[in-house]
């Protein structure tokens, strides 16, 4: 039987149309193109608890999950009338009308443009100042295990609970967790990422060596970053019920506190996901009665004084000194290519590797213009001084600003 070019679908009432529907989007499960958006409409109202009403990146994987995304702000100028924008003001100085889907016809659109997970901004689109969620991000470095990601997420939650706010978990889809936290729109970025900090440092003194707040990936050893960034103003993450793009279809889930210790993130996939949400609802389904405040966190703030500020290099450029002995391996286009570079760096240097720890490898997704690029760096601090090799020429260079224009420059 010949592939579909298109089909149309109808959803409460409104025809969207789903092209190339046949396309195999995960392998490995066999998921199609039409299984996904179908997936999607199956949890509609816990995704769109997540990201209904909200501007969002559209994130598209046009090429397959095996190949980087590349991110739209823009909304595509042909989109349908069920489809609503905001236009964001960045702090660079530039601007961008983005999509704001209100149903699940808006859900299905977006996955039909080739949209996995859905990366909805903390703001409401009535409110672009002032946002109504703040978000934990427990980010595990190589070597952790759940149980230490979990002890860390049950210290947030005392956090929390001891400044009046209310966490809601979720995984992450990937490795980690996500604590969602619903607080009246009263504070602007700089105060919410100001407190998401401070619930950071106040985690780390509670469970040191578990958790760090600590921002340079160098600095944090095998322990839970409470990644207070997440809440800067341009920054999003995966919301409710999104499609990551991994081999097993894995989703961002979320759980009941009790379920967080005995649960695993590989069990929620969009296999599994569907009979789940239809046998016991939405685990975050009074999420937005439970709104706070942020006057406790920001206290806390004043309390904790200044973070710790790095010190800066010395040869005028104004940048951070790190203060652990780190060498650059290679700069590449794709997650494999880094991988593989990392591998020809091992090759060359056996007497190195065997004392390296799991946190001592770092591969880094950096954000260029459109999409993301690889950087590999190795921490030489479990290497005796004399027997660390010197920082040389990269294994792969590549340069993820090649050929771009930039504004008022000749």
């Amino acid at each position: 039987m010949a592939a579909r070019k298109d089909t149309t679908i109808e959803v409460d009432g409104v025809e969207v149309r789903v092209s190339s529907p046949d396309k195999i989007v995960f392998p490995e499960p066999g998921l199609t193109k039409l299984d996904v958006v179908q997936y999607y409409l199956a949890v509609a109202a816990g995704a769109l608890r997540g990201a209904a009403g909200r501007p969002m990146v559209l994130k598209r994987f046009v090429k397959g999950i095996d190949q980087e995304a590349f991110f739209q702000k823009r909304v595509p100028e042909n989109h349908p009338d069920y489809i609503d924008t905001a236009t964001l003001h960045y702090a660079r100085g530039t601007s961008a009308e983005e999509a704001v889907i209100r149903n699940a016809a808006g859900l299905a659109w977006v996955v039909n443009l080739g949209c996995l997970d859905l990366n909805p901004h903390p703001v409401r689109a009535e409110d672009l100042d002032h946002p109504d969620e703040l978000r934990v991000d427990l980010d595990p470095m190589p070597g952790v295990e759940w149980s230490q990601i979990v002890d860390v997420a049950m210290v947030a939650r005392e956090v929390l609970d001891d400044h009046g706010l209310v966490g809601w978990p979720k995984t992450s889809g990937s490795r980690g967790l996500h604590i969602l936290v619903r607080i009246a729109p009263e504070w602007d970025f700089h105060q919410v990422r100001l407190a998401a900090e401070a619930l950071a440092r106040e985690v780390e003194n509670r469970a040191p060596g578990l958790a760090t707040a600590r921002w340079w990936k160098e600095e944090r050893g095998e322990s839970v970053f409470v990644d207070f960034n997440q809440n800067a103003k341009d920054r999003t993450v995966a919301s409710a019920y999104s499609i990551r793009p991994l081999a097993d279809a894995r989703v961002s889930t979320p759980l009941e506190w009790d379920e967080v210790r005995v649960r695993r993130p590989e069990e929620f996939t969009v296999l599994t996901v569907p009979a789940r949400f239809a046998d016991r609802g939405d685990p975050h389904a009074g999420i937005d009665d439970a709104v706070g405040s942020l006057d406790g966190l920001l206290a806390l703030a004043e309390q904790l004084g200044p973070s710790g500020m790095p010190p800066r290099a010395g040869d005028g450029s104004g940048r951070r000194a790190s203060t652990m002995p780190l060498i650059e391996v290679a700069r590449t286009k794709t997650k494999p290519e880094a991988v593989e570079a990392l591998e020809m760096w091992k090759a060359q240097h056996p007497e190195v590797v065997e004392l390296l720890h799991p946190a001592d490898v770092l591969v880094d997704g950096m954000r260029g213009s459109s999409s993301l690029w690889y950087r590999v760096r190795v921490n030489l601090q479990h290497v005796p001084e004399a027997q660390r090799p010197e920082q040389g020429d990269l294994v792969a260079d590549y340069d993820p600003w090649a050929g771009k224009e930039w504004p008022g420059r000749e």
